[in-house]
This record gives C-alpha cells, structure tokens and sequence, in this order.
C-alpha cells in the first residue's frame, strides 16, 4: 500500500512537471537535444517542491540528463516557467537574509573570492581567452573568443576616452585583463583591486613592467584621485544594500571632469537575492541589478551619459567558455571531480540559456559627475 502511494505521488508529481514544460514545448525523455532525461523519479516531486536549487543539485547527482542544456534552459526561462514553481524554502530563507543583513559587507566582501575565484588559475585559464577577460566579449565584429574580448577593452577604453598620463582605477580587476591592455595601447596608468588572492597573483605576473599596481582591497577602501573609474563584471557582487555606497565611493575617487564605466549583468526587475542555486554554488551573496537600482544608486551623484545593452553577445560568450571547459576536462579532471564538472557546465549553460532569453542583459554605463561639456559621444 505504501509502494501505491509513493508510486502515486510521483506519478502526480511527473504530470505536473510535464504540464509545465508543455508550454516550453519541452518533453521529459524526449528524443530533442533540449528534452531532459531523467535516472531517478524522485526528480519530479524534488524539482516541484525545491524549485531552482533542487533541480541544479538533481542534475550534480546526475538525476537527470540533457544533451543541450542551454537550449532547454533558454525555452524554460524565455517562458517564464521559473515564475510558476513555488518559492522553496531556500529562496525564502535567502529573501530573509538578504533583508536583514548587508550579505555584502566589507566583513562579507571576500568570500565571493574564496569560493568563486580562488578555484585555481588553471580553471580559468583553460576556460576564458589568451587575456583571461572574465565578462562577455563584443562579438559586433569578431569572430573568435579572443578577438570578442579585445574588442570590448578596446570598447570600454574609447568610451573612458582614455589618453596618455590619465590615472586610472580598475574595480574588480579580474586577472589583469583590462590593467594590462589599458597601460599597453593607451598609455595610462592603473591601479587595479580584486579581492581574490588567486587573481592578485594572476594579475602581478601579467602586468609585471607596465605602469600598473595590483591590489588585494575592497572598494570601499580607496581613498585617492582618478581621471578614470571601470568598473567590469564586479557590480553583480556589490548588493542592493551597498549600491549607493558603490557610487559614493567611485564619486569620491573621481576627479570632477572624469569618467567611470560600469559594465554589469543586468536583471529587469528588482530583486534582493539572486536564483538559490547560483548563489550557492556559483556566486556567494551575488545580486544582478535592476536598471532602477542603478539610477537610484547614481542619483543626484553622476548624469548617466550613455547606456549600452548587448546582451545577446553573452550567450555567445558563454557558450565559447563551455566549449574550452568541456574540451580541456581531460586536462583539469585530476584536480576537479565529476560533480564540479556536472555543476560547472551547468552553471555556463544555464546563463548562456538566460541570456539568450534575454531574461538577463549586458548593460555598459558610462557615467560623469556634472555632465561632459558640450555632449557625450557614444561609442558603439
């Protein structure tokens, strides 16, 4: 009578599942790329009860399958279905937090580092560009990973109309991507801080003999006088409880004819966490900002000069990132195990999907204390 009920419960449990991916036009154990397959069917009443997070754990297990993971995820978030499964008690649980405590404080703030960026160079070697350029790339003219990531430096140097002598601060500076092209082709000088070890590590060795000084700091820290502030795939770690102190801070470091660039992840709406799953595993007490949290953090301190949305070419940034991980696994399976490997291709594809669904935006944001004089050309 109890295998009857349990039996009962899952077979309930998978309808209701279908029903909902129908109107993706996704079929469980279909013969498409993008239907999943499921091992285990304890799935169906795991996927509905612990919505984003128990499906992504399910897949780590390896529950379930799929050939293309991020066609399945762009037809399950360009139909919104991630809105019509109930909050889990995860995500409840996040909500909280994210109200009642600053989860970005500087006593917070290197923990992304330790969990998401101090993987191990070799990771991050393999996966991104020559530059190791940790954002999307701007495929407007390119047509490989490497051409994609110069170009968008080169982007964000012309739009900062960056000249010889300016100083120039670098906000989560990453592997020393930006620092090191800057200083080559402009001919400026950078100060860069990131509060992973690994990247400051990283960074020194790439820019060791250029006008460039690499840090282990948080932003919140610097107390001195730019011509120039970028900011380059940081602000999604920032939180919607220190966005105002984000611009304050850059305002202060700003000299009052200059110019910052914020290159971020955007989200349409204004949430306080972020899906449970990526918080988790990927991104510790990461929030992707709303266009409104960024004018209200901006208000009454810079006039938004220019704002930039190319999104679409982060699908294609990450589906190169996938690529270069899956195809250097062999090279990187002795140091990460089978579960990293199911959880990292998870996490590319997953975003890759939601970009693609356009469910997430690439902004670029260029912004100026009292307006340029005159008008601001844009850079496309």
């Amino acid at each position: 009578m109890a295998t009857t009920t349990v039996s009962k419960k899952t077979t309930n449990a998978q309808q209701s599942l279908q029903a909902l991916l129908r109107e993706a036009d996704v079929q469980i154990n279909g013969d498409r790329p993008w239907d999943p397959q499921v091992h285990d069917e304890r799935l169906y009443r795991r996927a509905l009860s612990g919505g984003s997070i128990a499906i992504g754990e399910a897949y780590m297990d390896g529950s379930w399958d799929c050939e293309a993971l991020d066609r399945l995820f762009y037809r399950v978030l360009r139909a919104r279905l991630d809105e019509k499964i109930g909050w889990s008690w995860q995500l409840l649980w996040n909500v909280l937090k994210a109200f009642v405590l600053n989860l970005q404080s500087p006593s917070r703030a290197y923990e992304v580092g330790e969990e998401h960026y101090n993987r191990g160079n070799d990771l991050f070697r393999r996966m991104l560009d020559d530059r190791m350029v940790y954002s999307s790339g701007y495929w407007r003219r390119a047509s490989t990973l490497n051409e994609a990531q110069e170009a968008k430096l080169d982007l964000i140097c012309q739009k900062l109309g960056l000249e010889p002598g300016m100083r120039v601060l670098d906000i989560g500076c990453g592997w020393g991507s930006f620092a090191e092209y800057a200083a080559e082709e402009y001919g400026v000088e950078v100060v860069g801080v990131t509060i992973s070890q690994e990247q400051v590590n990283a960074a020194r060795e790439r820019c060791a003999g250029l006008p460039v000084e690499i840090r282990l700091q948080d932003y919140r820290e610097i107390d001195e006088v730019f011509n120039r502030v970028v900011s380059i795939g940081m602000f999604e770690h920032v939180g919607h409880k220190n966005h105002r102190t984000y611009m304050e801070t850059v305002r202060q470091c700003l000299t009052d004819d200059g110019l910052s660039m914020l290159h971020t992840i955007g989200n349409d709406s204004s949430r306080p966490v972020t899906d449970s799953w990526i918080e988790k595993y990927i991104f510790p007490n990461g929030l992707i900002p709303s266009a409104c949290q960024i004018t209200a953090a901006a208000e009454d301190l810079f006039v938004i000069e220019d704002w930039h949305n190319f999104g679409p070419d982060y699908d294609r940034t990450l589906m190169a990132w996938a690529r270069n991980f899956e195809s250097s696994w062999d090279e990187l399976s002795d140091r990460y195990s089978e579960r990293f490997y199911r959880m990292w291709r998870y996490y590319l594809y997953q975003c890759a999907g939601a970009f693609r669904a356009r469910r997430n935006q690439l902004w670029q944001v260029v912004l100026s204390p009292s307006g340029v004089d005159g008008r601001y050309a844009s850079v496309r």
